[in-house]
């Protein structure tokens, strides 16, 4: 029986009787695939770092698990920042935004976000998932349609279940069917949202955004963009998917995460004033949420200043990125099709991906098992996120690692 089989109880059955089946599971020594999740960092995410596995037994390995790709978690002036905020305002706000929550720090940050996609305001949020929990329930109600790219954020999906809109999904970047669900909406008079991924967290590739604003546009629909792995990254300048495809000016919402290249917590949503403003008023996960901690607030503000001037190490960051796909894609590993700091390795079965990602852990290399439902059981893949100040030594080590225990699979 599989992992998720556990997760739903018959009619009539007790509530808490799925809790036995997957404790059954996870104590009957089959591996599941969640044998590496849960470990403890033992200091400061860095490219190589100490580890504290669930028997307490420490070790080193080369971190490509992490999402902070421009490692600013550790950039000096950023945590001289937030220092300097937590002897002025202390570690907490102790109440919500539209109350007495934020400081000038706050609206700072909200300036520079607007300045950086060049919008007329932006709104913060006090947690990536609540910021697409906020934005689209907040726009989006019954008799309204969302269209999603099927390999969207697991938030955009429950955000646009939450809203009550139609739902319609449309097949990974497939730009033909996306126009077909169009088609047939073309006579109805129901508001409609295509949201996509910039990029997508589980294949690292880019959405095609400008084909997807040339169909929103001839058939009046409005577009979302959660650019929480392109922030700081892709672009010409790391502005995100958007730039890459000259659209900037075409997106209606632009949506971002605060805890992927920024490293920290928070998601913010850059659009025009009026919907800015609807926002605040109307975003449950705004309204209701305490604000973000004036540390995590002051340290931001130093990661745009950075990012506003492209000084925050992309260059040096998408050096490795194609270092390491270099390597791997000549000892003969299928990347797929990435475009952006996430490099995956398609295993395509769920047993031996279990396997190779227990191996690589306890073998010193850290990285993110990915299968049903992220992605199909068939795709199933070992995920790398890839980071500036990873050296070429580590990087080949990594790659030595990987490459032995990928033959010793028979993936390679």
């Amino acid at each position: 029986m599989k992992f998720e089989d556990f997760l739903y109880t018959q009619e009539g059955a007790d509530l808490f009787e799925k809790t036995e089946g997957l404790d059954k599971v996870l104590s009957s020594g089959v591996m599941t695939g969640s044998e590496g999740l849960g470990i403890r960092l033992s200091e400061k995410t860095s490219p190589e770092v100490k580890i504290k596995e669930k028997s307490g037994c420490e070790h080193k390995v080369i971190m490509l698990g992490s999402n902070s790709y421009l490692n600013l978690t550790t950039n000096k002036k950023v945590c001289e920042a937030a220092i300097r905020a937590i002897e002025k305002f202390g570690y907490g706000m102790g109440a919500v935004s539209v109350y007495a929550g934020i400081t000038d720090m706050h609206k700072e940050l909200e300036k520079r976000i607007a300045n950086f996609y060049n919008t007329e305001d932006a709104v913060l949020f006090p947690s990536g998932y609540g910021t697409n929990i906020g934005v689209i329930s907040a726009l989006c109600s019954s008799g309204d349609i969302i269209i999603n790219d099927s390999a969207n954020h697991a938030s955009i999906f429950d955000s646009s279940k939450l809203s009550g809109a139609d739902l319609r999904v449309y097949p990974h970047n497939d730009i033909r069917a996306l126009e077909r669900i169009l088609q047939k909406l073309k006579n109805t008079n129901a508001a409609k949202l295509i949201i996509t991924d910039g990029v997508f967290s589980m294949y690292g590739d880019v959405a095609q955004l400008d084909k997807i604003c040339d169909l929103a546009e001839f058939y009046g629909a409005k577009v979302m963009v959660d650019d929480a792995h392109g922030l700081g990254i892709v672009g010409s300048s790391g502005r995100g998917t958007a730039q890459i495809y000259g659209v900037e000016n075409r997106i209606h919402l632009n949506v971002g995460m605060l805890s992927k290249t920024a490293g920290a917590v928070g998601g913010y949503c850059a659009t025009s004033r009026k919907i800015a403003q609807y926002l605040r008023h109307y975003a449950r996960s705004y309204f209701f949420s305490t604000a973000l901690p004036a540390p995590i607030v002051a340290g931001l503000n130093e990661i745009f200043k950075l990012l506003e001037h492209d000084r925050a190490g992309r260059k040096e960051l998408w050096a490795n990125i194609n270092y390491i796909k270099d390597k791997l894609n000549k000892a003969g590993f299928n990347t797929g099709n990435s475009q952006s700091g996430i490099v995956p390795i398609i295993i395509g079965d769920e047993p031996t991906l279990f396997k190779m990602h227990e191996d690589l852990r306890l073998s010193g290399v850290y990285t993110n098992v990915v299968t049903y439902p992220a992605v199909r059981r068939k795709d199933c893949r070992i995920r790398l996120c890839i980071m500036k100040d990873l050296t070429h030594a580590q990087i080949d080590k990594a790659v030595e690692i990987i490459t032995k225990i990928g033959k010793k699979y028979g993936v390679i």
